[in-house]
């Protein structure tokens, strides 16, 4: 079983990155997946999330700026981010389970994501 996450790196601010959550080895489309992120010296925020039906949420903070989309033929959750900005500087990860009730139990590594000029 496997969550891999890609598509991090450093951008400017106002620019644009997409995350990728590529999954393997368990049943893709039956589950709801979570991305999330760890600030430097922060705890983890949630940041969206979308279930099997391809119903979607997203944080107050990222709002209008960040969609999450899945498709389910490619076993792959997407994080399109624009209008980046500073504190959203992070270590993004993507997860199963629930942001009410707890993540897992498949969780990514993570990929850096570094908004800096």
């Amino acid at each position: 079983v496997q969550l891999v996450e890609s598509g991090g790196g450093l951008v400017q601010p106002g620019g644009s990155l997409r995350l990728s959550c590529a999954a393997s080895g368990f049943t893709f489309g039956s589950y709801s997946i979570n991305w999330v992120r760890r600030a430097p010296g922060k705890g983890l925020e949630w940041v969206a999330s979308i279930n099997s039906g391809g119903s979607t949420a997203h944080a107050d903070s990222v709002k209008g700026r960040f969609t999450i989309s899945r498709d389910n033929a490619k076993n792959t959750v997407y994080l399109q981010m624009n209008s980046l900005k500073s504190e959203d500087t992070a270590l993004y990860s993507c997860a199963t389970g629930d942001r009410w009730v707890g993540y897992g139990p498949y969780w990514g590594q993570g990929t850096q994501v570094t908004v800096s000029s």
